[in-house]
């Protein structure tokens, strides 16, 4: 958020003039008296101009915010995680089953969540989950979550387009099938194959986790707490989301996993726990459900 800057109003005190010791004609010719001497030096009276009262300080006004999103899904958990973090005054609606009408698809054709409306925006619409961080971030100079200097925001943007590219298509694969959410069309699990190819497909998608996720730890962590550094940014609010869904097939994550996760909700608090209870919420109302 921007800071609110509180203006003072206050000034110097004008000096005070002291005046002559006696005129200033002919040099005594006997030195003054120690009393005059004295008083000649005593410091000049205070002023009598009192300085302007301070303004008052503006109460900050929270950025607003409009969000669209689901529940138990991550790339809306993330999002949702953020706002929280960043001290947004924001709204959420539920847009479960609704994301197919009418309205929302006049406002968002590629009918996704989450989604945030914004006057500023040329559509006024902005969805995707790191889009969405990025612009915020942006817009209203949040540079503990996402750093201004080159270098460092290029590493943020590499992590994040990393996991949207690689990690997260193969935590989809794994762990949708059981979250019970659609699968991605032209894929095995979308298809009409035999349940034994979908399986193999699932568990294939499963150990390629391994890889991706070493990279997070060694190249983009490089042991630093988090991929920000000492506080997270926006891509560890994105990774720490999506290893939320690994629970729903029982992932073996790293110790560094387990530990990182439990370190960004510790950082955040409540930004993070909230939006997370209701991830973990549908995980675990999936995980009573008898298997077919």
């Amino acid at each position: 958020m921007a800071k609110t800057v509180t203006k003072s109003a206050k000034k110097p005190a004008a000096k005070a003039a002291a005046k002559p010791v006696g005129k200033a004609a002919k040099p005594a010719a006997k030195p003054a008296p120690k009393a005059a001497a004295k008083a000649a030096t005593k410091p000049a009276a205070k002023a009598t101009a009192k300085p302007a009262p301070k303004a008052k300080a503006k109460s900050a006004k929270k950025p607003v915010l409009k969000l669209s999103m689901l529940k138990p899904s991550v790339n809306n958990m993330t999002v949702r995680v953020f706002a929280r973090a960043a001290g947004f005054d924001h709204a959420e609606t539920d847009a479960w089953g609704n994301t197919r009408s009418p309205e929302y698809m006049a406002r968002n054709p590629a009918h996704l969540t989450p989604m945030i409306e914004d006057k500023s925006l040329p559509r006024g619409v902005l969805w995707e989950s790191c889009a969405i961080m990025q612009y915020l971030a942006n817009k209203h100079g949040l540079e503990k979550f996402y750093p201004k200097a080159p270098a460092k925001r290029a590493m943020i943007d590499s992590a994040m387009f990393y996991l949207i590219g690689t990690l997260y298509p193969y935590v989809a694969r794994a762990t949708y099938p059981a979250l019970g959410f659609p699968q991605y069309a032209g894929e095995v699990g979308h298809s009409d194959a035999h349940p034994d190819k979908k399986s193999e497909a699932q568990k294939a998608a499963m150990a390629a986790i391994a890889e991706p996720l070493e990279v997070f730890h060694s190249f983009f962590r490089d042991g630093k707490p988090f991929i920000g550094g000492t506080s997270p940014s926006i891509a560890d609010i994105r990774l720490a989301a999506t290893l939320e869904f690994l629970a729903v097939i029982d992932y073996p994550l790293p110790k560094w996993a387990k530990d990182y996760v439990e370190a960004i909700e510790k950082k955040l608090g409540k930004a993070y726990a909230e939006p997370a209870a209701d991830v973990r919420g549908y995980i675990a109302y999936v995980r009573s459900q008898p298997k077919a």
